[in-house]
C-alpha cells in the first residue's frame, strides 16, 4: 500500500508539450479515477506513474520515495492494460505466475498467491484453461490476477473494460470495485467513460488538454462543476447548457435566454451576478420533468415547451424540448407515455440551477 504524489509533472514529445504541470496528491488505499476525452493525457500520466514514459519535468513519489529514475519493475507499480496481454500458449496459472517465476519466487509461494488470487477473482476452475478458451470477462480477471500476485503498492489499470461489451462491462466495474475492498490497495484507474468513473471512483480526477480540470468525489463534481467542460463532461445525458444574459425585472434578478423565455435566479447568486452580465446557465435533466410528475413548483419555475424527440430507456425518458428557441433535455418516468410534437408542461427545479461566467466558463454558483 502507498500514496502518490505528482509535484509539476510536465510531458514533451519533442516540441509538443502534452501533459501540462500537472500536481495531485494520492491517498494510500484510495481508488483514483483519472477521466476525460481521447487525448487529453490520462493515459500519458498513468505511464509516466508506471515507468513507461519518461517525465520530463518534476517529480513523482511513490509512497514519498523519488521514482523518476526508477526502473519499472522497481516501483511496486502493477498494470492491467486494455488487451490483457495474455500469452496465449500457457495456460491460467502459468499466466498469472510468470512473473514470480522471473523474479525466482520460490516455488510454493507462488502456488500460494496465484490459488489466492484465483480465490479473490472466481477463477479457481480455469486455472487449466488457456486464453482462447475464456470469454473477454474471464480473461480481464486474469490480467486483474497477474497483477494482484506481485502484490503490488499500486494497481494501475488503463482502460481495461473498454473492449468489453455493455452487460459484461457493468459486470466487471462490480469486480473490480469488489476487488479493491478486498486487497485494500491504491488504484489509479484511466477511463473515458464517465459513468465507471462516477461508479468506481472516491475521487474523480477530470482532464483535458493535459490540465486537471477539476478533483473531487463524483458527487462533488456531479453537483458542483468547475465550469462548463466538467458540466457537460459528467453526468448521463450531460447537463443542458445555455448561453444567456441577467436581467432586472420588478426588483428581482432574471435570466433571459432568447427573447420570450426567461427564469427567475435564486436569491442566492448574490452579489455574484450584475444586470447585463454574460453567463451560461446549466440544469441537469433530472431538474426538468412534467410539471405534474413531482413535488409543487412556484408558477414562474413552470413553462410549457414543444417536445421534439423521445427517448425511451425503461425506466425513465428522456425528452428533447424546444421552449421558445432554447432546447432543452427534460427527463420523465418510463411509464408515462409522451409522444414527439406534445406541448407539455415541465416544471424547472431553479434551485439547482448552475450559472458559469460566458467570458471564462468557470462557475459563478
Amino acid at each position: 500500500m502507498a500514496s502518490v504524489m505528482l509535484e509539476s509533472v510536465y510531458k514533451r514529445f519533442g516540441k509538443t508539450e502534452v501533459v501540462h504541470g500537472v500536481s495531485l496528491d494520492i491517498r494510500d488505499t484510495e481508488f483514483i479515477v483519472l477521466v476525460g476525452p481521447s487525448g487529453c493525457g490520462k493515459s500519458t500520466l498513468l505511464r509516466m506513474v508506471a515507468g513507461l514514459e519518461e517525465i520530463s519535468q518534476g517529480t513523482i513519489r511513490i509512497d514519498d520515495r523519488v521514482v523518476n529514475d526508477l526502473a519499472p519493475k522497481d516501483r511496486g507499480c502493477a498494470m492491467v492494460f486494455q488487451n490483457y496481454a495474455l500469452y496465449p500458449h500457457m495456460n491460467v496459472y502459468k499466466n498469472m505466475s510468470f512473473g514470480l517465476q522471473l523474479q525466482r519466487t520460490p516455488k510454493d509461494e507462488i502456488q500460494r498467491r496465484v490459488v489466492e488470487a484465483a480465490r479473490i477473482l472466481g477463477l479457481e476452475e480455469l486455472l487449466q484453461r488457456k486464453p482462447h478458451e475464456l470469454s473477454g470477462g474471464q480473461r480481464q480477471r486474469v490480467a486483474m490476477g497477474r497483477a494482484i500476485v506481485r502484490h503490488p503498492s499500486v494497481f494501475l489499470f488503463d482502460e481495461p473494460l473498454s473492449n468489453l461489451d455493455a452487460k459484461l462491462r457493468t459486470q466487471m466495474r462490480t469486480e473490480i470495485k469488489r476487488l479493491h475492498k478486498k486487497v485494500n490497495t491504491t488504484i489509479i484507474y484511466v477511463t473515458h467513460d464517465q459513468i465507471e468513473a462516477m461508479t468506481l471512483a472516491d475521487r474523480i480526477v477530470v482532464l483535458r488538454d493535459g490540465r486537471i480540470e477539476q478533483v473531487g468525489t463524483p458527487m462533488e463534481v456531479f453537483q458542483n462543476p468547475a465550469n462548463t467542460f466538467v458540466a457537460g463532461f459528467i453526468g448521463s445525458p450531460p447537463m443542458n447548457l445555455v448561453p444567456g444574459a441577467v436581467i432586472a425585472r420588478g426588483g428581482t434578478s432574471w435570466l433571459r435566454l432568447s427573447e420570450r423565455f426567461q427564469l427567475p435566479i435564486p436569491p442566492r447568486a448574490g452579489s455574484r451576478i450584475r444586470e447585463g452580465m454574460a453567463v451560461i446557465a446549466g440544469l441537469r435533466t433530472e431538474d426538468l420533468a412534467p410539471a405534474d410528475s413531482g413535488p409543487g413548483l412556484p408558477a414562474e419555475w413552470v413553462v410549457e415547451g414543444q417536445v421534439e424527440v423521445v427517448e425511451p430507456l425503461g425506466g425513465e425518458t428522456h425528452l428533447h424540448m424546444d421552449f421558445d428557441g432554447v432546447k432543452l433535455t427534460a427527463r420523465s418516468e418510463g411509464s408515462r407515455v409522451i409522444r414527439a410534437d406534445e406541448r407539455l408542461a415541465v416544471g424547472m427545479n431553479l434551485e439547482r440551477l448552475h450559472l458559469f461566467d460566458a467570458e471564462n466558463r468557470q462557475a459563478i454558483y
